[in-house]
Parts: structure tokens; C-alpha cells; sequence
């Protein structure tokens, strides 16, 4: 999947799990993993999981913390 976003700014508000896969620089079975193991946090919209934009800039601070 081709990564669309040139820079944090052109994230949308909510991204999808697919989304993550470009940004995160990984494939859609981790990506999953990391959204269904509470890692990454996500809120439900009907049938869908969305990431919030906040949600990620958590994962990614507390990753680099680490």
C-alpha cells in the first residue's frame, strides 16, 4: 500500500487500520495486532475501527520513550 501522506499535517482526523500499515512500516497482520492488543487505542464507528490522529501520536511518543 502506497503511503499517501507526505507529512504528519496531511493525516486525516481518523485514520483506518489499513492506513497504518504505510505510516508504520508494517503489514496489515501487525497492524491489526497492534490496534486489537490496545497498543495502538481505537474507537469503533459503526462496523469499522478508526484511529484518532491523537491516538497514534500517543503510540509513537510512548515508543520512543521506550
Amino acid at each position: 500500500m502506497e503511503n499517501r501522506y507526505r507529512t504528519f499535517d496531511d493525516l486525516p482526523l481518523t485514520l483506518r487500520v489499513e492506513d497504518l500499515m504505510p505510516i508504520l512500516g508494517v503489514g496489515r497482520n501487525t497492524a491489526y495486532e497492534l490496534v486489537r492488543s490496545g497498543q495502538i487505542r481505537s474507537i469503533r464507528v459503526g462496523r469499522q475501527l478508526r484511529i484518532p490522529k491523537p491516538f497514534l501520536i500517543e503510540y509513537l511518543t510512548a515508543r520512543r520513550e521506550k
